[in-house]
């Protein structure tokens, strides 16, 4: 007699960033595939998302964070309890990067780890016009100096969005194969330049 055992793994995501960045659009667009282009203020918000692939039930637990300041208890929390991290910067907003910055000096401290798992990613690059922040300044520093993975995304034209969600499964050790929906070439080439920034090719994952 043969049976099936149904394991169930869980993951829990937090995205931190500056107020307006787009932590919350990004998360919707990954959950409902819908866009609201009116910014609405987030407290702290948890979203879960269940998978079932090969008799395995994944489930994904996303921590959406206030971009103010004025919640730190509750910001020191959500690092504590999470598995890896989103930081997301607008890439026409210079100010939202150096959040980014004091944002992953907050997580190192608390986790205690500098290996703890960080995806930094720049959103709105559908704001050509727009961009102040140059992704090869911010791709030496990421991935050079910091050693996290980096990506470019718009929430707005759903660019990116399943490849950063991708990469935090990964970088918290939930196999690829669990979550193959989330297995996507990356699409985006960044406008101001004819290559888009290289991932670390740890993690890369294979399209049969």
């Amino acid at each position: 007699m043969s049976f099936k055992v149904k394991d169930k793994t869980e993951v829990r995501l937090v995205f931190l960033g500056a107020a307006g960045v787009g932590k919350t659009a990004l998360i919707q667009r990954f959950l409902k595939d819908t866009f609201e282009p009116k910014h609405r203020r987030t407290v702290e918000e948890l979203h879960r998302k269940e998978y079932e692939v090969g008799g395995m039930k994944v489930t994904i637990n996303i921590m959406d964070t206030s971009g103010s300041y004025s919640f730190p208890a509750m910001r020191k929390l959500s690092i504590q309890n999470s598995d890896a991290f989103a930081l997301v910067y607008a890439v026409d907003d210079p100010q939202s990067l150096e959040a980014v910055k004091s944002l992953r000096e907050e997580i190192l401290e608390v986790k205690d780890d500098k290996y703890t798992p960080i995806v930094v990613i720049g959103n709105k690059i559908d704001r050509h016009s727009e961009r102040q922040v140059s992704s090869k300044d911010v791709l030496s520093t990421v991935e050079l100096d910091w050693n996290h993975s980096f990506l470019e995304s718009s929430a707005k034209e759903n660019v990116n969005v399943l490849e950063a969600f991708k990469e935090l499964l990964m970088q918290a050790n939930l196999p690829s194969w669990l979550n193959p929906t989330l297995c996507r070439r990356r699409e985006t080439i960044p406008k101001e330049s004819t290559k888009q920034p290289p991932m670390n090719k740890t993690n890369s994952c294979l399209i049969s």
